[in-house]
C-alpha cells in the first residue's frame, strides 16, 4: 500500500469536460468515480489535490487492516465495473472501462506484493509535506485553504476520532515488523528521509506563514515533536532492521516497471539502451567537434566541450528570464514549423523552493487541479540545488546557456506541459488521463519533443539535446543494472559524472530515483521515446504520401496518457484511416 500510494502520487490525475463530443466523456467519468472514490478513501490528500470536492480536511488512511480494507474496496470496484463494462455500448466508454478493470487490478497486484516483501515504511514528512504543497498553492481557491487547520489537527491527533499520524505509522511497521521475511528500506533511503525532515517542517511552516491563516502554529509545534519522537523510533528501530543493499526482489521491480508503463524484459531494454547510447555519443562527439573548430578550442572531446559549456554559467537573477525567453523562441519555431498545436494558455516556469527540491532535485512538471480546472496552468519547476548532494557540491546542469533549449522543449512545449494544457483544452476522459496514466507515454513523449526540436536549434542547442539524450539512455541500462544486482550505486554515479558529464548532485539524485526514489521509473523515457520513434515510422509507412507532422502530433496529444498497446491500435484505426 505504502509503495503503490507514491506511485498514485506520481499518476493521478484528472481533467474537465471541454470538448464539444462530451456524451460518451460524461458517461466514461461517472464509470472512473467508482475507482475515484476507493483513492479518496485511501489517499485523500491526492484527491483534493485534483480538485474532487468533499477531501481537503482528510488524511491519509493507515489505522489498522488497511492493506485488506482497500484490497476488498478494490475487489468491490472491479465487480462494480464488470457490471457496468457488460452494458456499455460506445467503444470507446467500453475502451476506457477495460482501462479501469486494469487499473484496478493492477493496484491489487502491487499491493499484494508489497505486503508480501516490504515492510510498511515510506517518507511520512515528505507526504505531509506534499498535502499542504498541493492544497495551499496558490492555484488554488483561497476559500479551501482554510481546510489545512483541519487537517493539521487531524495529523496531530487534536480532533476527537484521530490519532497522530506518526503514531499509525509506527503501529503500522510494528505489527510485522515480527516477520523476519519482510525487508526494511534501504539505509541510504531510511537516512536521506530524516535528513530531509527538518526541510519539510520548514517549508510546511512557510507554506502556513505566506497563506495568512491563523491559528496553526501550536499544531505545527505538535507535529515538530511527534516527527522528532517518529525519528527518534526510526533511528534506534527501523535503521538497525535496514537493508544493506539497495536491491529489489525481481518480483517488485517487475512490477515497478508495468505500474510505469515499460513493457519489456530488463536485459533485453538494457541492451538497446546501451546500442542507442553508443549511437548517440558518436553524434555528440561530431557535433561537440564541429563547435571546437568554430570556435577554435584546442579539445574537440564531447566531455571537455560539455564542461566548456558549462563555465558559461547563468546567475539565479537572470536565470528565469533566459528560460522564459527559450520558451517564446521554442513556441515560434514550432507555429513557423507546424509541428503540434499550442495550447491558449501561457506556460510557466518558476524555482524550486528548498522542501521541492528536496523533494524532487530534478526539473519537473508540477500540475496543477485538473478537476474543474479555470484556466490554472502546469508550472514547470527547475531546482538549482540538491539537499541531499554532498557538502559544497554545486548543481550546473540547468544553469547553462546550451542546455536551456532543450529542458525547455522537454518540461514546457511541445513537452510534459503542453500535454497537460492541451487536454485540459481540448478534453479527456478521466480514465485516459487518471487510471491509464504511465511514465512511458508521459516521459516518452518530452522526450521524443526534445528530437523533434533538435534539428531547429543551434550548434550548442544540439549538443545540449544529445547530452541529455545520453543522459536518458543511460537511465534505461544503470536503473535495472543496480535493481538487478550488477552494479553498485557508487558505480552509477561515477559513470554519470565521468561519462554523461552530470554534476555530483545531479548524478546523486539520479542514483536516488533509481534505488529508492522510484525503482525502474528512469527507464521510461527511453523506453517511451522508442515506442513514439517506432509508431512514427509505422504511420509514415502505412500513409504514403499523406502524412502530416501536425495533425499526427495533435492526435497523439489527444488521445491523454494511453499505454502503447492502446495508442498504437487508437492510431491505426482512427488516424491512418481517415
Amino acid at each position: 500500500m505504502f509503495r503503490s500510494a507514491l506511485l498514485l502520487l506520481i499518476a493521478l490525475f484528472s481533467t474537465q469536460v471541454l470538448c464539444a463530443d462530451a456524451t460518451w466523456i460524461e458517461e466514461s467519468n461517472r464509470h472512473a468515480d467508482v475507482l475515484l472514490e476507493v483513492i479518496a478513501r485511501y489517499q485523500p490528500e491526492t484527491a483534493a489535490s485534483l480538485g474532487v470536492e468533499g477531501h481537503d480536511d482528510a488524511v491519509l488512511d493507515l489505522k489498522p487492516g488497511v492493506v485488506q480494507r482497500q484490497d476488498a474496496d478494490l475487489l468491490a470496484a472491479i465487480a462494480t465495473l464488470e457490471g457496468l463494462r457488460g452494458k456499455a455500448t460506445d467503444k470507446r466508454v467500453q475502451q476506457d472501462l477495460d482501462i479501469l478493470l486494469k487499473a484496478a487490478a493492477d493496484q491489487r497486484q502491487t499491493l499484494a506484493l508489497n505486503d508480501k516483501f516490504l515492510l510498511p515504511f515510506f517518507d511520512l514528512t515528505q507526504s505531509i509535506f506534499r498535502g499542504f504543497q498541493n492544497l495551499l498553492d496558490a492555484r488554488v481557491a483561497k476559500e479551501r485553504h482554510a481546510a489545512a487547520l483541519v487537517r493539521l489537527q487531524r495529523y496531530v491527533g487534536r480532533e476527537q476520532g484521530y490519532e497522530p499520524i506518526a503514531e499509525l505509522a509506527r503501529e503500522r511497521y510494528e505489527e510485522v515488523a515480527g516477520n523476519t521475511a519482510l525487508l526494511g528500506p534501504w539505509v541510504k533511503e531510511a537516512e536521506q528521509y530524516l535528513e530531509n525532515q527538518e526541510r519539510y517542517l520548514d517549508g510546511i511552516e512557510s507554506l502556513l506563514k505566506d497563506s495568512g491563516l491563523k491559528g496553526w502554529q501550536k499544531d505545527l509545534r505538535t507535529l515538530r515533536k511527534q516527527l522528532d519522537d517518529y525519528a527518534s523510533w526510526v533511528r534506534s528501530t527501523v535503521i538497525p532492521r535496514a537493508r544493506k543493499t539497495s536491491q529489489l526482489p525481481p518480483e517488485l521491480y517487475a512490477d515497478n516497471l508495468k505500474n510505469f508503463g515499460v513493457e519489456a524484459d530488463p536485459r533485453e531494454l538494457m541492451q538497446r539502451a546501451q546500442t542507442s547510447y553508443m549511437q548517440t555519443r558518436e553524434e555528440l562527439q561530431s557535433l561537440a567537434r564541429q563547435l571546437a573548430a568554430q570556435r577554435k578550442w584546442s579539445f574537440a572531446d564531447y566531455r571537455e566541450v560539455l564542461r566548456e559549456l558549462k563555465k558559461d554559467r547563468i546567475d539565479e537573477a537572470t536565470l528565469m528570464a533566459l528560460y522564459r525567453g527559450r520558451l517564446k523562441q521554442i513556441e515560434e519555431i514550432v507555429r513557423e514549423e507546424r509541428i503540434v498545436s499550442l495550447p491558449q494558455r501561457d506556460a510557466v516556469i518558476r524555482l524550486a523552493t528548498e522542501a521541492e527540491s528536496a523533494a524532487t532535485p530534478a526539473p519537473h512538471i508540477d500540475p496543477p487541479r485538473l478537476v474543474g480546472n479555470t484556466g490554472e496552468p502546469a508550472e514547470f519547476v527547475l531546482p538549482l540545488s540538491n539537499p541531499n548532494a554532498a557538502p559544497g557540491t554545486v548543481m550546473d546542469d540547468f544553469t547553462f546557456d546550451a542546455i536551456t533549449w532543450t529542458l525547455t522543449a522537454h518540461e514546457a512545449r511541445p513537452g510534459h506541459e503542453l500535454q497537460f494544457a492541451a487536454m485540459m483544452e481540448k478534453g479527456v476522459s478521466t480514465a485516459r488521463v487518471v487510471f491509464a496514466f504511465n511514465s512511458a507515454n508521459i516521459e516518452g513523449w518530452a522526450l521524443y519533443a526534445e528530437a523533434v526540436m533538435k534539428k531547429y536549434l543551434p550548434l550548442e542547442g544540439q549538443i545540449g539535446s544529445l547530452q541529455a539524450r545520453l543522459m536518458r539512455e543511460a537511465r534505461a541500462f544503470l536503473d535495472p543494472m543496480l535493481n538487478l544486482g550488477m552494479l553498485e550505486p557508487a558505480a552509477a554515479k561515477r559513470f554519470l559524472m565521468e561519462e554523461v558529464l552530470l554534476s555530483e548532485p545531479m548524478a546523486q539524485q539520479e542514483v536516488d530515483r533509481y534505488t529508492f526514489r522510484a525503482p525502474g521509473q528512469a527507464t521510461a523515457y527511453f523506453y517511451g521515446y522508442s515506442k513514439l520513434n517506432a509508431l512514427r515510422t509505422q504511420t509514415e509507412l502505412a500513409m504514403p504520401g499523406r502524412f502530416e507532422e501536425l495533425s499526427y502530433h495533435d492526435f497523439i496529444v489527444n488521445q491523454g496518457l494511453l499505454p502503447f498497446e492502446l495508442l498504437e491500435k487508437v492510431v491505426r484505426e482512427e488516424y491512418v484511416t481517415n
